[in-house]
C-alpha cells in the first residue's frame, strides 16, 4: 500500500480552517503525539490502525524522539482501547444477563427461556455453536435439551453416559473443563457414538459448564467452535453465570410445575370434597327416605320408588325367580350389587334364602356410592320383607288360634270373640262358609309332605288375610271361614278356593264347602258342624274322582241331603221346584199335581191326561211351561229322580197324605 493510500485511509479528513492535527510534524500548539491515537479511539478504529501515525511518522524521517513519543502514545491508546473494548464487552454481557434474568422473571416458557439463554451464550463468545444438556435420574445418562448453530441431526440426538465424552465429565465432576481439540484430549472417555455426533457437528473446542441446583448438578451448557481455539477465563466465567442462570430458570420452571400441579392436586381435591359432600348428602337424604319408610310401614315397592329417584333411574323389585339367576347368585355371594348387561342386579337376601332381588335398569355407569346406595336398599328391602313375613305368620297363628277356639266349640263368650275378629277386621256376624281344603298326589318322604302341608296353610293363611276371613291348619289340611259376598254362592266360592290354592302350591288342592252359616257364635258347635259338612264334601269329591275341584253340598243335588249336616231339606225342594211352587201359588195353576200325577203315571201324557181328566193337550201345554221354568233337561234321568223327591218332600212338608195328591 503506498503511503499517500494509508494517509487517506488512516487520516481524518482535515477540518476546513482547522489545523492538521493528525500530522506527525504538529507541533505543541496543534496537539501533541497522542492526538491522532484519541481520534483512532474516538472513531472505533481496529487494533491495526493504531500502527498508521508511527509508520507514518518513519516513512517522513522524523526525530527518533518523535517516533519515540508516537510509539509510548500507541501503547497507552491500545491500552485504553483494550479498556473500554472490554468495558463494552461487560456491558454486552451485563446486558444479556439482565435480558436473561428478565426473562426469568416473567418465565412462562421453559424451552423459550433455554433457548434465549443459549442464543446469547453463542453470541457473547463468539462461537459457532452452543447447546445445552440435561440429566435424566431416571436413565442415568444426560440428553440434548436445546442446540443453538447446530446443523447434524445425529449429534442434536446425543444421550451422553456419566463420564463419556467432556459433557460427561462436567456432569460426573460438577466442574467447568475445556479442550481446545476434542479428538486429541484424553482427559475423558470417548465413546463411537459421542465422537461420530461431535465429528458429524465438525466441533473441535468445546467449553462445558455446570448447571447447579445446590450441590447437584443437572445438566451442562455449552459452547464450541469448528476450529481450534482457547477459551479465556472471563468467558469461562460468562458461561458459567449463563448456566447459573439457566439452572435458576429449571429450578423455576418445576416450581411452577409442581404449584401448578398443586394447585391442580388442590383443584381435584376441592372437586373431590365437593363430589363426598353432594355424596353424603345424597346419602343422607336416602337414609333419612329409606327411614321414614321403615317407620311408616312402607313396601318394597315404597323403597325402590324412593331409590329411584335418589339414583335418577328406574328400580323395581323382583322375585327370585324372575332375577336373572346368575347375577342375582353372583351378587348374594359377593354381597354386592353386580352388573347385568346394562342393568345392575342386588340381591335381597336374609341369610341364604334368596327374598328377590332390586334392578336397577338401563343404568351401565353406576360409580361405587350409588352402587352402595342400591346395596343399602336392598338390605333395607330384606327387613322389610322379614318384617312383613313375621307380622303375617304372627297374624296367621292369631287368626288360626281364633279359628281353633270356633271350631273347637269352646264355650266362649261371643263378645270376646267378635272383639278378637275385629282386631283381624273379619266380622263374625257376617254370612260365612267354611271350606275343608286337602292337597293331592304324594309325598317322596314324610319331610317333603310336611313341607306341602306348609305351604297349603301358608296359601290358605295369605287367602284368609286378603279376603278378612280365618285360617287353621288341621286333620292334614287347612280349613277356612270366608265370608260370602251378596249373590255368591258356596259352591262358587269352593271352585274359586281350590284353584287359588292350586296355583300357590303349584300341586292339585280338593276343597269342600259348607252350606252358608250365620250367625258364627249363635251356638258353640255352629262351626264345628259346618266343618264336618265341609269334609264330607271333601271326601265325596274325592270319592267321585273330582280331585283338585271345589264344591258344596248343594252342587250334589238330593246326595246333598245325605252330604249336608242339617239336613237342608226346605232348601233342596226351592232349588229344585221352588220355581214351579211359586208359579202355582203366583197364577193359581195345577203344575206341580200335573208334575206328580206325570211321573206317578209312568211319564205318559195320555194316561196322565185320564188320571187328572183333562185333554191330553191341557197335560202338553202344562209340561210344556214346567220344561220353561226347570230347564230342557228336567226328564233327564238324574233331574227326574231329583224333582220327583222334592215333590215328595214338598207333600211331605205341606202335611198332604200319598192318597190326598190328586
Amino acid at each position: 500500500m503506498s503511503r499517500d493510500h494509508v494517509q487517506s485511509a488512516e487520516r481524518p479528513a482535515p477540518v476546513a480552517g482547522a489545523p492538521d492535527r493528525a500530522h506527525p510534524d504538529a507541533g505543541p500548539a496543534t496537539g501533541g503525539a497522542e492526538t491522532p491515537f484519541l481520534e483512532l479511539l474516538a472513531r472505533g478504529a481496529s487494533a491495526e490502525a493504531y500502527e498508521q501515525p508511527v509508520l507514518l511518522a518513519r516513512a517522513e524521517g522524523l526525530s527518533t524522539e518523535r517516533i519515540t513519543a508516537l510509539q509510548r502514545a500507541k501503547v497507552l491508546a491500545l491500552r485504553v482501547r483494550a479498556e473500554l473494548e472490554g468495558r463494552r464487552r461487560r456491558e454486552a454481557e451485563l446486558s444479556a444477563l439482565f435480558e436473561t434474568a428478565h426473562d426469568l422473571a416473567g418465565l412462562r416458557d421453559l424451552d423459550a427461556v433455554l433457548r434465549a439463554i443459549v442464543q446469547r451464550a453463542r453470541s457473547l463468545l463468539g462461537t459457532d455453536v452452543a447447546y445445552l444438556s440435561l440429566n435424566d435420574p431416571a436413565r442415568g445418562d444426560t440428553y440434548m435439551r436445546v442446540t443453538e448453530g447446530s446443523v447434524a441431526a445425529r449429534f442434536q440426538q446425543l444421550r451422553l453416559g456419566m463420564g463419556e465424552g467432556l459433557g460427561g465429565l462436567v456432569a460426573q465432576t460438577a466442574r467447568p473443563y475445556v479442550t481446545d481439540d476434542y479428538f486429541r484430549d484424553d482427559r475423558f472417555r470417548h465413546t463411537h457414538s459421542i465422537d461420530t455426533g461431535v465429528r458429524d457437528e465438525g466441533l473441535v473446542a468445546i467449553l462445558g459448564v455446570p448447571l447447579m441446583l445446590g450441590h447437584h448438578v443437572i445438566g451442562v451448557l455449552f459452547a464450541a467452535d469448528r476450529r481450534a481455539r482457547v477459551f479465556e477465563r472471563e468467558q469461562t466465567a460468562l458461561l458459567g453465570s449463563f448456566a447459573a442462570l439457566a439452572a435458576a430458570a429449571i429450578d423455576t420452571a418445576n416450581l411452577l410445575a409442581e404449584t401448578r400441579s398443586a394447585l391442580a392436586g388442590l383443584e381435584r381435591a376441592n372437586e373431590i370434597i365437593k363430589d363426598r359432600s353432594a355424596v353424603i348428602e345424597r346419602a343422607s337424604d336416602v337414609h333419612d327416605r329409606l327411614a321414614e319408610l321403615v317407620l311408616r310401614g312402607g313396601g318394597v315397592h315404597d323403597v325402590a320408588a324412593a331409590v329411584s329417584q335418589v339414583l335418577d333411574g328406574t328400580v323395581e323389585f323382583a322375585e327370585a325367580t324372575a332375577a336373572p339367576a346368575p347375577a342375582l347368585e353372583s351378587s348374594r355371594a359377593e354381597g354386592h350389587a353386580v352388573r347385568h348387561r346394562d342393568d345392575w342386579i342386588a340381591a335381597v337376601a336374609a341369610g341364604d334364602e334368596l327374598l328377590g332381588a332390586l334392578v336397577l335398569r338401563g343404568h351401565p355407569g353406576l360409580d361405587p356410592v350409588d352402587q352402595r346406595t342400591l346395596e343399602r336398599a336392598a338390605m333395607v328391602t330384606s327387613l322389610l320383607l322379614l318384617a312383613r313375613r313375621s307380622a303375617a305368620e304372627a297374624e296367621q297363628r292369631v287368626r288360626g288360634e281364633l279359628l281353633d277356639d270356633l271350631l273347637d266349640a269352646r264355650d266362649r263368650d261371643p263378645r270376646l270373640l267378635r272383639e278378637r275378629a275385629a282386631r283381624l277386621h273379619a266380622d263374625l256376624d257376617a254370612t260365612h262358609a267354611v271350606l275343608a281344603a286337602r292337597l293331592e298326589g304324594s309325598a317322596a318322604d314324610a319331610d317333603e309332605e310336611a313341607d306341602a302341608r306348609r305351604r297349603l296353610w301358608a296359601a290358605a293363611s295369605h287367602l284368609a288375610a286378603t279376603r278378612q276371613g280365618l285360617a287353621a291348619a288341621r286333620d292334614g289340611g287347612t280349613v277356612l271361614l270366608l265370608p260370602l259376598a251378596p249373590g255368591d254362592t258356596a259352591a262358587d266360592l269352593a271352585r274359586r278356593t281350590a284353584r287359588h290354592l292350586g296355583t300357590a302350591v303349584h300341586a292339585p288342592v280338593t276343597v269342600g264347602a259348607s252350606a252358608p252359616v250365620e250367625p258364627l257364635t249363635a251356638r258353640p258347635d255352629t262351626v264345628a258342624a259346618a266343618y264336618a259338612e265341609a269334609r264330607r264334601c271333601l271326601d265325596a269329591l274325592r270319592l267321585l274322582g273330582r280331585s283338585g275341584d271345589g264344591s258344596a253340598a248343594e252342587d250334589f243335588g238330593f246326595l246333598g241331603l245325605l252330604l249336608a249336616g242339617e239336613r237342608d231339606i226346605a232348601g233342596f225342594v226351592g232349588r229344585t221346584i221352588g220355581q214351579v211352587v211359586a208359579y202355582d201359588e203366583r197364577r193359581g195353576t195345577e203344575l206341580l199335581r200335573t208334575l206328580d200325577a206325570y211321573f206317578a203315571c209312568g211319564m205318559s201324557p195320555a194316561r196322565t191326561k185320564d188320571e187328572l181328566h183333562v185333554h191330553v193337550n191341557t197335560v202338553a201345554q202344562r209340561l210344556e211351561r214346567v220344561g220353561r221354568l226347570l230347564g230342557d233337561d228336567w226328564q233327564s234321568p238324574a233331574r227326574a229322580l231329583e224333582i220327583q223327591l222334592a215333590l215328595r218332600l214338598h207333600r211331605l212338608a205341606a202335611g198332604t197324605p200319598p192318597s190326598a195328591r190328586h
